[in-house]
């Protein structure tokens, strides 16, 4: 390797840290409002219910973000978003941190929310487009790590912060949300904009600057003129009109399909509830809970790895049903550790970190592989967006349901909840019954991961797209 090529490379993996900082907000904010939420709860005297909304409006604000950051990334440039991106998330953690008002709590949460949207959008975006060819699939995978990383980071903050004794405990919890979003803010300022963009604009001898400095030599005409063929395409294609027609069916049932299963497992009311639940199961009090909740964070870190690693050698259909199976029995487990006496706690603590570790390695990525494998070039931005947005809206109606189906088996049960006790404290078996339900919706991804999972594991994008012309059914994909 020449001595410019590394310092190319070398370049790029710093501008690649600091933009994925995004990531690891992203992950953070996802994540520390678990540890915050025993806390406020009993400081404002919240109901299940009201603790669902200020978690969904997180997500709502997600949605509303990633809805827009499309449009915008393309006028603004990808640079000034996340620079944007950075400002919310730093006043974003100083509000919800000083709410004096549940009112003002939901209001933040969904400005914080936003946030979350345009940097799950604009992060990956910006790496993708700053990275060189030969290593740009392993740095846009580290948005995911990041993701993985904050939220652990999360989990430690509030571990740190807990005190059973100071009910204020959760303010500085959120307000640690700063620190990363200063690093990203201060960072981005001395980042270039993306070639591709420039080149949007029409600025081609400035992307030619930046591209000598990111990427070997001998790529950068190269990349130069795919990047004017790709606008050519891009600047050809109909829209909606084209994700829609009939021979693209598949493609857009799988995108919607595989982020409604990755989010009907259920993945996100343990990341948001995991400290609620080990209450639930047990646990006395919430220190005790937060901290066992860390080693959930752990776990999930651990196994994205993992995933980085076998994603490519055992396919995508291979992992999807092993890691389906796995979170189908992990969840029937979970249920079962809010019905046993004594020892049920550790049970449900063993089974959640299978179940975490099963989806870390499946859904968690395939989620985001497959949705851009499976469009064609001239729709895979369009196509992306729908299956983000979907993630994000099943996201929110799961942990804002998450609650209801517990109190909905508790009717059923006949149960009465005293004056100032919650469900899961007179009826853990009731929040246990809701992980059955998700195991019930990961057995019909069995069924449904049959019919439409392909195997895209060394299939050229070209050859995919001729597939769905020809109405290939998915599983015969690579046959």
């Amino acid at each position: 390797m020449s001595s410019k090529s590394k310092y190319n490379k070398n370049v790029v993996i710093v501008i690649a840290s600091i933009a994925a900082t995004g990531g690891l907000l992203f992950g953070f904010d996802t994540g520390v409002i678990s540890g915050a939420i025993p806390f406020l709860q009993d400081y404002f005297v919240l109901t299940d219910s009201q603790v669902e909304n200020i978690t969904a409006l997180g997500l709502i604000g997600a949605v509303v973000g990633a809805l827009f950051t499309g449009r915008i990334t393309d006028y603004l440039g990808r640079k000034k978003v996340i620079l944007a991106s950075a400002f919310v998330f730093a006043t974003g953690a100083v509000w919800t941190g000083l709410a004096p008002t549940v009112n003002q709590l939901m209001i933040s949460r969904f400005y914080l929310g936003l946030a979350i949207g345009v940097s799950s959008f604009a992060v990956p975006l910006y790496i993708s487009e700053i990275s060189p060819t030969k290593i740009r699939g392993t740095l846009v995978s580290m948005f995911q790590l990041l993701i993985t990383v904050g939220i652990l980071s999360a989990y430690l903050s509030d571990n740190a912060f807990a005190d059973n004794n100071n009910l204020e405990c959760w303010r500085p919890m959120l307000w640690v949300g700063v620190i990363p979003a200063a690093v990203l803010f201060i960072g981005m300022f001395f980042l270039p904009e993306t070639p591709r963009w420039l080149m949007s604009k029409g600025r081609e001898e400035e992307a030619k600057k930046v591209l000598s400095r990111i990427e070997d030599p001998e790529f950068v005409d190269a990349s130069i003129a795919g990047m004017k063929s790709d606008m050519a395409i891009d600047a050809s294609q109909e829209g909606f009109r084209e994700i829609f027609k009939p021979w693209l069916r598949n493609a857009l049932i799988i995108a919607v399909g595989i982020m409604f299963f990755q989010q009907f497992v259920g993945i996100n009311t343990v990341i948001y509830y995991s400290p609620k639940i080990f209450l639930a199961a047990g646990f006395e009090g919430a220190e005790a809970a937060i901290a066992a909740s860390v080693i959930v964070g752990v776990v999930n870190v651990l196994f994205t790895i993992v995933s980085l690693f076998i994603i490519d050698k055992l396919g995508r259909r291979k992992l999807y049903f092993i890691g389906v199976t796995g979170i189908f029995f992990a969840l029937i487990c979970m249920g079962l550790g809010f019905m046993l006496p004594g020892a049920g706690k550790w049970f449900l603590v063993i089974s959640m970190l299978v179940y975490i570790a099963f989806f870390a390695i499946s859904l968690g990525p395939l989620g985001w592989v497959l949705i851009t494998e499976v469009f064609p070039t001239r729709v895979r931005g369009l196509g992306s967006s729908i299956g983000s947005l979907s993630n994000w809206g099943f996201n929110t109606l799961v942990v804002w349901t998450f609650y209801k189906m517990a109190n909905a088996i508790g009717n059923a049960k006949d149960v009465v909840v005293p004056e100032g006790k919650d469900l899961s404290e007179v009826c853990p078996s009731c929040v246990g019954g809701v992980f059955w339900i998700f195991a019930s919706v990961a057995l019909i991804g069995l069924v449904w991961g049959y019919f439409y999972i392909p195997e895209t594991k060394g299939i050229s994008l070209e050859k995919i797209e001729e597939h769905w012309r020809k109405g290939g059914k998915p599983r015969d994909l690579s046959k």
